[in-house]
C-alpha cells in the first residue's frame, strides 16, 4: 500500500453538516448511467422524467430502486397507478435526458416512444437501450425524494453502448 502526502489532495472540510454545494460537488464525481421513468395516468397521459439515481437492488425477486423527487407529477402517477418503466438510456439518448430533465410541459412530443408490449406503459423507442417494466412494492421518503422500489416483471434490450452523466456531462461508455 502506497501512502499518498495530503499536501498534494485538496480537501474540503465542513464543521456544521455538509451543504447543498459540498454535497452536489460530491455527487457530480461520480458518473452515474442516465434512465427516464416513466408511468402514465388512468387516462392514458404519460408521465416521465431523467433519473441518474437507480440501481438494482435484489435478484430474487428482481427489485430495482428509483429516487424521485417528493413533488413531481411523474412521483404523485407512480405511487397512484403502482407501475412504472425504467428506460435505460443508450449514448445517442442525450437530448431525452435533457428533455426530461426539463420544465417542458409535453416532454413526450419532443421524443418517439411508444407503450410497452406486456404494460402499455411509456417507451422511450429511439433512446433507450432497455426498459425494464415494474410494481411498485415499497416507496420510502428520504429527504426531498422518494426512493420507490419496483419489482421487475418485463425486460426489453437492444445491445448499445449506455449514456453516462458524470462533471457535469454527459457521455457514451464505450467499454474498456
Amino acid at each position: 500500500m502506497t501512502e499518498t502526502a495530503t499536501s498534494e489532495v485538496e480537501w474540503t472540510t465542513t464543521r456544521s453538516g455538509v451543504g447543498d454545494t459540498d454535497f452536489r460537488e460530491l455527487m457530480n464525481v461520480f458518473p452515474s448511467g442516465v434512465t427516464v421513468v416513466t408511468t402514465q395516468d388512468p387516462d392514458g397521459t404519460p408521465h416521465g422524467l431523467t433519473c441518474t439515481s437507480m440501481c438494482s437492488v435484489s435478484l430474487r425477486p428482481p427489485i430495482l430502486l428509483a429516487c424521485l423527487h417528493n413533488h413531481s407529477q411523474t412521483l404523485a402517477s407512480v405511487l397512484r397507478q403502482g407501475t412504472f418503466a425504467v428506460n435505460l438510456l443508450h449514448a445517442g439518448g442525450r437530448r431525452a435526458a435533457e428533455v426530461f430533465a426539463s420544465a417542458v410541459r409535453d416532454r413526450f412530443a419532443a421524443v418517439h416512444w411508444d407503450r410497452t408490449p406486456r404494460r402499455g406503459l411509456p417507451w422511450l423507442t429511439s433512446d433507450a437501450h432497455a426498459v425494464a417494466e415494474c410494481d411498485v412494492v415499497e416507496a420510502t421518503v428520504a429527504g426531498d425524494h422518494v426512493v420507490v422500489f419496483g419489482q421487475v416483471d418485463g425486460v426489453l434490450t437492444r445491445p448499445q453502448n449506455p449514456l453516462m452523466y458524470g462533471l457535469r456531462s454527459y457521455a457514451a461508455w464505450t467499454g474498456a
